[in-house]
């Protein structure tokens, strides 16, 4: 899948192998223009992702190659073993989790899987959890508090699910008890966002004493479309209000809600997914590390003080 943007690069790409496989039919040398190519590609590839607007980084994030939660439980642990239900209600497939061996470490992972296709999607829920699915990812925080394991959560998702049902059944008190307990929680909380954060459903996951982004992801109170269509009644204008969001990963770090960003390969973690599987792994192995060597009333301390630092202004 082309994304609008990529075009340019897709066409050099095209002519690119067009004169390769000129050069192996016609036995020409033509090793020179080929270098050149190669380099006018780099050098595109390099001046346009480095200047992406910030809807198309929502886009990139979106991109149905991008590696979901699963991808990276699998790609960076051994032994996972999922566990289901929140125990009183149902099991909610759009959100994830268990515990599964970290570089020989034990770590309770929970996030929101999306599908690739349209059946999984449908299981998935679009990656959008019901109240069931944030009761399902507190019960097994509170596991891993119970044998004292770490919890890192993936969050990538449109939004927790909307639908009346969702409503009846306590969408927002499963929010928020999330939230608070969170807070509390003995061991260390590491949040990654991989794909889309999305208001109160990135949230109902997302305290923890370190919160990270891929560089090519966005976290907002609200998606670029859906701003768009309560300020301008339209979806057409979706690029100005991710403009006006400041939803992307640098927007994040520059209003300290977040604190560091992963870096993804040239072109998306989509063009790489082992590589930036791999990258998140050495980044969470290294920062579970530095929140061990910490005591546990300090942790708490210092997350509640992180967020409650938040949005406040000093003049």
């Amino acid at each position: 899948m082309l994304l609008d943007f990529e075009q340019p690069i897709a066409a050099l790409e095209g002519k690119l192998r067009e004169m390769q496989q000129l050069a192996l039919d016609s036995q020409v040398d033509v090793s020179e223009a080929v270098a050149a190519l190669e380099t006018k590609i780099k050098t595109l590839k390099k001046e346009t992702y480095a200047n992406l607007t910030r809807w198309q980084r929502v886009q990139l994030s979106r991109h149905p190659e991008r590696p979901y939660t699963l991808d990276y439980i699998e790609g960076m642990t051994s032994k996972f073993v999922e566990l289901h239900g929140d125990r009183t209600v149902a099991d909610d497939k759009a959100m994830v989790g268990g515990f599964a061996e970290l570089d020989g470490r034990t770590v309770m992972f929970i996030g929101q899987q999306k599908g690739r296709n349209t059946k999984q999607r449908q299981f998935r829920n679009f990656g959008m959890p019901n109240p069931e699915g944030y009761r399902k990812a507190l019960r097994l925080m509170k596991l891993a508090e119970k044998f004292n394991k770490p919890i890192v959560t993936l969050i990538d998702t449109p939004g927790a699910f909307p639908g009346l049902e969702a409503e009846e059944r306590g969408q927002g008190e499963a929010i928020a008890r999330n939230l608070k307990e969170m807070f509390l929680l003995k061991v260390p909380v590491i949040c990654v966002v991989i794909g889309e954060g999305a208001s109160g459903g990135a949230l109902g996951i997302g305290i923890g004493d370190r919160v990270l982004m891929l560089e090519n992801t966005w976290y907002s109170v609200i998606s670029p479309e859906s701003c768009s269509s309560i300020l301008w009644r339209s979806w057409d204008y979706k690029e100005q209000a991710a403009e006006a969001l400041k939803l992307t990963a640098k927007d994040m770090m520059d209003a300290r809600l977040v604190d560091s960003i992963v870096k993804e390969p040239l072109g998306g973690a989509h063009t790489a997914p082992q590589k930036i599987i791999d990258t998140l792994k050495k980044t969470l192995l290294k920062t579970l590390d530095e929140l061990e060597a910490l005591p546990a009333e300090e942790r708490i301390s210092q997350r509640i003080d992180k967020f409650a630092a938040m949005g406040v202004v000093l003049e």
